[in-house]
């Protein structure tokens, strides 16, 4: 039997979601909110400049090329994607930089030369990333989590669990890996990724410079939006019904189970599954008020925010890669500071500069910079010396674009909260800091019958693969146990 879903929010997640039950023949209505559909898949373009807002790389292209077959097409047929070779690139205080190259093989000899001794040290650490992805796909990333209790059941073997790395922080495990203080600053980046420090978050999250060297950094040509178009055109393609500036204001129940939604203006819709692509916290205090839901979110704590600066620049700057990093001094005061609400006074700045790759991007012979730096959420910031202090910065590492820029856009902790409705601007949900945050994270299975999950707030957590997961199980989920 068919049932009848809406889906509230047509983020990734939800936009997946649709995709891939409308495949399976389910009956699918998707309300979101803003006049344009992709939730943090985000764009901005004025005079002739585009700027991706939110994700700004594609990692496991595979999963989505999965989504796009369960409907007859692929993600090649859909949007024209480009494998970025140098993947990063790295600079420190002291001036050194390192461009991480696509080709994983090519990677130890470049840090060798960079470091002595860094390329077997780095050798001994993806070996060990691997294990950690192989051992997550098949546990953590399979289905659901409800609790550990959940995770050791997929588990093939007792020693999968400390294989998984989840007693030490991602800090620990760099300094155990590498001599090199600076290697252990660029570990210690991937625990921003889920907006979380890497002194509080689990050397689990090592698995992913194992997934950027094996199935590559991609960019989509054209931006990111691209990809955002091309999931709405393949889930209108596949029969759902999208409807945008439509804000759904609660999640009707009866008996114990959903059924259907209220929307802000009046009109209803009933349903027998409801999913919600939407931040958890406005999910449990405001759709479908759930008081020990909306408290055990509280204290499981927010991820950071961002302050970011899209900076529309006129010339070329040398030495500057599609993506850039740019390390502090002291790693650990920034994230010290970082929990303690305050901003770092020397913040790691990440740069992506996509007319590097992509002259669509910006007008002939100018640069389109987006800027960002991580905050704290909940943080008042005064836009234009926020904007002056990172341009201040940058010039000081020298690569001084002031006198270059046509105009700045920016977005502050507020602008995330209004957008997205992501309390406080916690651009992921609950941080992963922590050893029970996996845990802490809501389920997808929400405690209605009838309702689910989907997307950066849920199971397994945020940025477009991860959401793209979600959304897969949610999907089995419903197809298994509705139809």
């Amino acid at each position: 039997a068919f049932v009848r879903v809406a889906v509230v929010g047509a983020g990734v997640g939800g936009l997946v979601a649709s995709i891939r039950l409308a495949a399976a023949g389910h009956d699918v209505v998707v309300f979101e909110r803003n006049p344009i559909v992709g939730g943090k898949l985000a764009t901005l373009e004025e005079d002739g400049f585009t700027f991706d807002l939110g994700p700004s790389l594609l990692t496991l292209p595979h999963l989505f090329d999965e989504v796009f077959r369960s409907v007859g097409t692929t993600l090649a047929d859909e949007v024209d994607l480009v494998r970025l070779d140098p993947q990063f690139r790295y600079t420190w205080t002291n001036g050194s930089t390192l461009d991480i190259p696509d080709d994983p093989a090519e990677t130890p000899v470049r840090l060798d030369a960079f470091s002595p001794n860094s390329g077997a040290e780095w050798r001994r650490f993806i070996d060990h990333a691997r294990e950690i992805w192989e051992i997550s796909e098949r546990t953590f990333l399979a289905g659901p989590m409800g609790s550990p209790l959940s995770l050791l059941g997929r588990m093939r073997s007792p020693l999968d669990l400390p294989r998984i790395d989840g007693n030490r922080t991602l800090a620990k495990s760099a300094a155990a890996h590498f001599e090199d203080p600076r290697m252990r600053q660029l570990v210690g980046r991937y625990a921003t990724y889920s907006g979380s420090s890497p002194f509080k978050a689990p050397a689990t999250l090592a698995c992913i410079p194992h997934v950027e060297q094996a199935y590559g950094c991609w960019y989509v040509m054209g931006g990111l939006g691209r990809l955002r178009e091309a999931l709405e055109r393949v889930a209108i393609g596949a029969g759902v019904d999208i409807r945008v500036r439509s804000d759904v204001g609660r999640i009707r129940t009866s008996g114990g189970s959903v059924a259907g939604v209220d929307l802000a203006d009046g009109g209803s819709e009933d349903a027998d599954i409801v999913i919600a692509n939407v931040d958890a916290a406005h999910l449990f205090v405001d759709l479908l008020p759930m008081p020990k839901a909306a408290s055990r979110l509280d204290k499981a704590g927010k991820s950071t925010s961002g302050f970011v600066v899209c900076a529309a620049v006129r010339g070329r700057t040398e030495g500057i890669a599609h993506h850039n990093v740019f390390f502090p001094l002291h790693d650990e005061q920034e994230f010290r500071l970082l929990e303690s609400g305050q901003m770092a006074i020397d913040p790691t700045v990440y740069a992506c500069v996509s007319s590097v790759t992509d002259p669509s991007q910006a007008p002939r012979d100018c640069e389109n910079w987006f800027l960002l730096v991580n905050t704290p959420p909940e943080i008042g910031i005064d836009r234009k010396l926020m904007t002056a202090a990172v341009l201040n910065r940058w010039a000081e590492r020298g690569i001084d674009l002031r006198h270059r820029i046509d105009f700045t856009r920016t977005l502050v902790p507020a602008d995330f909260e209004a957008r997205y409705r992501a309390v406080g601007g916690a651009i992921y949900g609950t941080s992963s800091n922590g050893k029970r945050a996996a845990f802490a994270r809501p389920n997808n299975v929400g405690p209605v019958d009838g309702l689910y999950l989907v997307g950066g707030s849920s199971h397994p957590g945020g940025g477009l693969p991860m959401v793209t997961i979600s959304a897969r199980i949610v999907a089995d989920l419903i197809h298994d146990r509705h139809s």
